[in-house]
């Protein structure tokens, strides 16, 4: 039997693409219909009996939502989920109580990051003028209007706050970022004949389109050339390959203010506000399927500065001084702790994995952990050089889970709150992985993080849980 498939891109092109299959479906020309997830919502598709998910959505709505393309019409229909290597996926197949069990999760969002909330003062002064003493959120309204009116984009008569910009406010507000700047991507393939095919949010293309990678649009594959931060452009060719790049990030975090403690006598967590300084180095290639590392490649951008918040635990050093574990193999158990933590943590806040991010240091920032083909500590003090080493000794150990946002968006309050759950899920997902000494499921690939990664990571989670 001769099957058609129907492609399309999400936007404008929906409608068609509705009527398309619909027509095709009704007609049996149509078998099956290959898509992303453009049609999770929006599109009602009767005639389909299966659906078939390539990994977990990242959320319990996603997934349903996905898998209720299928059977509207229909007495019964089928949905299968086929897992990946991922941490988050292998948790949900060895745990299917937690997906089935529980309601569909919440979305967060923190009205009172102050970068949020001046986009909305704005949209909402361009519709009618402030009047003194009126609220909006739980700022300061007074002090962030007087802001406004210095940046010119308010004026001031009397007792009202009056929209002066030329602009129109709403169109910096972006749905998908708080940064409004975008990178757009060119396709350079032909010569003579450039093209836009897509724009990149600013914070995303520092990883998404930097020089020499690999970044796809509509299943189509492109070669970045090059990437142009003064011109905002990323210029790209077509081509086939076997992997996709995987962006290496030095993440460097210092403690500015913790706003909550949780009490216990010796593992140390905290929750508060960050200055995170990230640079991009390098990437790594990662086979299709498989998720091997097929190789690395250096990357010369500039570090990046932030202020957001972040949830924390700290292991005082003389703790990790009692496993049986030398300085190298504890750095590695760290890691592959982290990594778990990382990808658990997205599955319990519906978010992606790119919202939130994760480090290892001291509160200080003087100190991070950074990976560059072997593990290794560093010091930001000036004047004083890398240690070559892995070393504990400096400093005790903490690891980060921040919001990958400025400001902060409510992601790592919740973890906060979710701490005990978090590390009890990511040793539940370490043990039950059936790999010797570490792999994509559960640490990361040996390769990366050590042989003695997993049982390292293992012994520093009981150690936390006290167990």
């Amino acid at each position: 039997m001769d099957t058609q498939f129907v492609t399309g891109y999400r936007g404008g092109y929906l409608p068609n693409l509705r009527r398309q299959i619909e027509a095709g479906l009704r007609s049996r020309e149509v078998m099956g219909v290959v898509t992303t997830n453009a049609l999770e919502l929006g599109i009602d598709i009767g005639d389909l009996e299966a659906a078939i998910l390539c990994g977990y959505p990242g959320s319990i709505a996603s997934t349903w939502q996905q898998a209720g393309r299928a059977g509207r019409r229909t007495g019964q229909s089928l949905a299968l989920l086929i897992a990946r290597s991922s941490p988050l996926d292998q948790f949900i197949v060895e745990n299917p109580d937690y997906f089935f069990s529980r309601s569909p999760e919440f979305c967060r969002v923190n009205p009172d990051n102050l970068l949020i909330l001046l986009h909305h003062i704005k949209s909402a002064a361009f519709e009618l003028p402030f009047e003194k003493g009126e609220r909006f959120g739980g700022e300061n309204l007074e002090e962030l209007l007087d802001y406004l009116e210095r940046k010119g984009v308010l004026h001031r008569v009397g007792a009202r706050w009056h929209w002066s910009a030329e602009s129109y406010p709403a169109d910096e507000v972006s749905l998908r970022s708080i940064n409004p700047e975008n990178v757009v991507v060119v396709d350079a393939t032909e010569a003579g004949n450039h093209r836009v095919i897509a724009e990149v949010d600013w914070d995303s293309a520092f990883t998404a389109v930097h020089t020499d990678a690999i970044y796809m649009v509509e299943s189509q594959q492109y070669y970045v050339d090059k990437l142009d931060l003064e011109r905002k452009t990323a210029y790209v060719h077509k081509v086939e390959a076997e992997y996709y790049t995987d962006a290496m990030t030095y993440t460097n975090v210092r403690v500015i203010d913790a706003f909550a403690k949780k009490p216990g006598k010796e593992i140390l967590v905290e929750h508060g506000e960050v200055q995170v300084v990230s640079k991009v180095v390098g990437y790594k290639k990662i086979k299709f399927y498989t998720s091997e590392n097929l190789g690395y490649g250096d990357v010369n951008l500039p570090e990046k500065d932030m202020h957001t918040t972040s949830y924390w635990f700290t292991i005082p050093r003389d703790r990790l001084a009692g496993l049986s574990y030398n300085q190298e193999e504890i750095i590695d158990g760290l890691a592959g702790m982290a990594y778990s933590l990382h990808h658990l943590a997205a599955m319990m806040l519906m978010a992606d994995l790119h919202d939130i991010d994760r480090a290892i240091g001291d509160k200080s920032g003087e100190w991070f952990v950074r990976k560059d083909r072997n593990w290794r500590t560093i010091t930001t003090s000036p004047g004083a050089e890398e240690s070559a080493v892995p070393t504990t000794d400096a400093f005790d150990p903490t690891i980060f889970l921040f919001d990958a946002y400025p400001g902060g968006i409510g992601f790592s309050d919740l973890l906060f709150e979710r701490h005990e759950a978090l590390i009890a899920s990511a040793r539940q997902l370490i043990r039950a992985c059936p790999c010797k000494c570490g792999c994509p499921s559960c640490v990361g690939p040996t390769l990366e993080v050590g042989p003695t990664a997993k049982e390292a990571a293992l012994a520093i989670l009981g150690l936390i849980q006290g167990k």
